[in-house]
């Protein structure tokens, strides 16, 4: 399958922060056209490949789950309370579609004050999420009856092909990393029983609320290195050249005292070798990813971290682009047919 196609089939799949199950079953369901999957019980997805009895074990991970919202509260009009489920911006949420994750999927719509009815010193301010609300259409005794305190509520996005290989859609961090991982499954497959190494595929759950299910996954499967997938920051008018990458150009390499020094020189070198075009992506600390967690699991496993550039992240209508998911997945698969590192 192509890679825009599995980037945009993700992206329309609603899984926020602990509730990734739609997400995940597309996942499962695209992973078993090259091996087996299974979930574990943070729901978090994985599948192995190569020589299950190397001692050389190569973790590689992507988070499956997306930012959203919970139902905190149904007042006496019906309106749905909300708290943030991962960091949204809340400068773009007010009148935007979303799915209440009920039993049966209700539509609605985060409820805006009309201009004409602001004051003119609030136009420019940002409504805290105490003051927003969704707006479902039901008097509030259907609206309770349907919905649950604790209803999970994801962004409604129509996921698009832009021009040349771009696209646009909501939970592209982390669904076009999680293409990313299954794409490189898909590049090992037809030679994975002559893999030398042990490699195990992790789309990992609860990312957007603090990185909470990778590090048990990976305390689980015990990996002797791991690579993450995450989403980095793409160019923008007015965002600073050393903090972005250009969408296009390639995959972004970390750089980054949490991050092994071996793992990210030899990330660098199979890019070269196979002339496959990359970024810096350099942290002075933690990378807010995933591979802050893995790093130090059990015992310690040396990490590294590939990141996509994006434009938009965390709103309905992120922008990436699909070759360097591609190239993401290249990348991969050449670092884990050249054994990774020596441990």
């Amino acid at each position: 399958m192509p890679v825009k196609d599995i980037v945009l089939g993700l992206s329309s799949a609603n899984g926020p922060s602990g509730a990734e199950g739609s997400a995940a079953r597309l996942a499962m369901e695209l992973l078993s056209d090259f091996t087996p999957a299974v979930r574990d019980s943070l729901g978090n997805v994985t599948a192995e490949l190569g020589d299950l009895n190397s001692p050389n074990h190569i973790l590689i991970d992507a988070h499956i789950d997306e930012i959203g919202l919970v139902v905190t509260d149904i007042d006496d009009d019906g309106f749905l309370h909300i708290a943030p489920c991962g960091g949204v911006d809340r400068r773009v949420l007010m009148g935007s579609e979303v799915v209440v994750m009920s039993k049966s999927k209700i539509s609605g719509i985060v409820c805006c004050r009309p201009p004409h009815l602001t004051a003119s010193e609030d136009t420019s301010k940002v409504p805290a999420f105490k003051d927003m609300a969704v707006d479902i259409g039901y008097r509030a005794d259907k609206a309770r009856e349907l919905v649950p305190i604790g209803t999970r509520i994801a962004m409604r996005s129509r996921p698009a092909s832009l021009l040349g290989s771009r696209v646009s859609g909501k939970a592209l961090d982390n669904r076009a990393g999680a293409a990313a991982i299954i794409r490189t499954v898909e590049l090992l497959e037809p030679k994975c029983a002559r893999l030398d190494c042990h490699v195990t595929a992790l789309l990992s759950t609860r990312e957007e609320v603090g990185h909470l299910a990778a590090g048990c996954a990976a305390f689980t499967s015990a990996p002797t290195q791991a690579i993450v997938v995450d989403m980095g920051f793409g160019s923008y008018p007015g965002c600073p050249d050393e903090n972005c990458g250009k969408l296009g150009e390639g995959p972004m390499i970390g750089f980054s005292p949490v991050l092994s020094r071996a793992i990210t020189k030899k990330l660098v070198a199979v890019a070269d070798e196979n002339h496959i075009k990359w970024q810096y992506d350099v942290c002075g600390g933690r990378t807010g990813t995933n591979a802050d967690d893995i790093a130090v699991t059990a015992g310690g496993i040396p990490c590294g971290l590939i990141s996509i550039p994006e434009r938009s992240m965390h709103t309905p209508v992120e922008v990436a682009d699909c070759n360097d998911v591609e190239q993401t997945a290249q990348l991969l698969a050449a670092y884990i047919k050249s054994g990774g590192i020596c441990q």
